[in-house]
This record gives C-alpha cells, structure tokens and sequence, in this order.
C-alpha cells in the first residue's frame, strides 16, 4: 500500500458553523434547545464524558429521519466559508482527508459530498419504518470517549500513513493527541481555552491549514 498523510476533521463547530444535535433540540421549542445545548458545551468543553450525555439528548429530542436530513441541508447552508478550497487544497497536495465526528452520519454525509470528502467516521441513527426514532447504533466509536482515538488508530494503520493530524474545536478532539502526530486546534465558532492551550497549534479558518500542513 502507498503510504498517504491523513488529516481528520471534525464537523460541528469546525466544518460548519452549526452543531446539528443543538438544531434538533431547537425543533423541541427553546426549553429543549436551552438543554441540549447545555449538554453539548459542557461536552466539548471537556466538563462531562460523552457517554453521560449523548443518548440523553437523543431521548430528550428523538428526531425523526426527516428532520435528521434537514441538519444535512444546514450544515451545506452554514459551511465553513474556506472549508471547500482548503479541502480541495489539502487534497491536490497528496493529503487524505476524512471526517471524524460525534454527529450524526446520515447528516454528515450531505456535508462531506459537497466538500468531496469520501470517508465518514461518526454515529448512525436508526429509525423505524415511519421514520421515527429508533436509537443508535452503540458500536459506532464516536458515541464514546476517546472515540475519535480508536478511529484515528485505525484509518492511521489501515492508510499506512505517514502523518495523522487531528482538526477540530472540542475536547474529543483535543484528546485525540497522542494518538496523531498533531492536534490543531480551530477557533473560528468557539474558542474553547483549553483547547487553545493544549493543541499543538491552533487556527480561526481553515485556509490556514494547508501552510501548517506544509510545515509538518
């Protein structure tokens, strides 16, 4: 196999503006919205596991799969100004690119077809045959913490690749360190302080990212 350089992205906060479990909860009425999102910063920030949190929210909101679809359609509306031709960029100069997140793959995948990205690595939901919800798929690793690290563990071994770097603007992804070569962290829809101070360095647009890249 022809070794690659892999960088991982993470979505929510980073590849788009939004966070498509926080616009769920907002369908619920704003005492939903006002939990869940609480939920999701505490998180990402680093306060709770993910495990404590996730299937929480999902119950709390139990999206149907027409709704799920609608945060594909806002997270294209709400992408990462820069996150197409920085793709694109990283892609022309022998970098593979996937995408790592705690978010939902149906709504993900959208996102990632517009940005020409193939791989996605993130959580399945499951619906039953009118579209309701239905649960998880619990064996997806990103369900879980240090999830992202597992994931980064395989694609770096089944890509054989030389370079694994981590992109994102939560403590999943910060804690990913260790198990890439690095971590950088992003700024541009949440500076998250311990992110910022633990990463081996850190960016407000994506189009930075393929002259850090260079350097590595």
């Amino acid at each position: 196999m022809t070794p690659t350089k892999l960088v991982l992205l993470d979505c929510d906060s980073t590849l788009s503006a939004i966070e498509g479990i926080d616009e769920l909860g907002r369908l619920r009425g704003a005492e939903t919205y006002s939990a869940v999102e609480a939920m999701t910063r505490e998180a990402m920030e680093g306060g709770t596991s993910m495990e404590s949190v996730f299937a929480r929210r999902l119950d709390l909101i139990r999206p149907t799969s027409e709704e799920l679809a609608s945060i594909g359609s806002l997270y294209i509306a709400h992408v990462e100004p820069t996150a197409k031709a920085s793709i694109a960029q990283l892609q022309g100069e022998g970098w593979t690119v996937a995408i790592v997140s705690g978010g939902f793959t149906q709504a993900i995948r959208p996102l990632a077809d517009y940005l020409g990205v193939t791989t996605v690595e993130a959580v399945v939901l499951k619906f039953d045959e009118r579209g309701c919800y239905a649960g998880f798929e619990e064996d997806c690793p990103t369900a879980r913490t240090r999830g992202k690290n597992r994931v980064a563990q395989r694609l770096t071994g089944t890509l054989a690749a030389t370079k694994t770097v981590m992109v994102g603007d939560g403590a999943s992804d910060l804690e990913v360190k260790g198990d890439v070569d690095y971590v950088i962290g992003f700024g541009r829809y949440a500076v998250r302080e311990k992110v910022k101070a633990g990463a081996d360095a850190f960016i407000m647009s994506l189009s930075e990212l393929p002259a850090i890249l260079r350097l590595l």
